[in-house]
C-alpha cells in the first residue's frame, strides 16, 4: 500500500511536466498554452499544501 504522500507527490510530478510541456507551447505563442500552464501551477499548489497537511498529520500520528 502507498503513501498518501508518495501518492500526492506522484500527482504533483504527473502536473508539472504537463506544466513544462504547456509552457513550451506558451513560449512559441500558443496564449491559451499559458492559460493551461497557470491553472496548472494552482492546482501543484493547492497539492502542495495537501502534502504539507498529510506529512504533519503522520508526523503529529507517529509523535502521540
Amino acid at each position: 500500500m502507498e503513501n498518501n504522500v508518495i501518492k500526492l507527490m506522484k500527482l504533483i510530478e504527473k502536473e508539472f511536466m504537463y506544466a513544462a510541456g504547456q509552457s513550451v507551447k506558451f513560449v512559441e505563442g500558443n496564449n491559451s498554452a499559458g492559460t493551461r500552464v497557470r491553472k496548472t501551477m494552482q492546482n501543484i499548489k493547492n497539492l502542495s499544501q495537501e502534502v504539507r497537511k498529510e506529512v504533519q498529520k503522520q508526523k503529529n500520528a507517529v509523535s502521540a
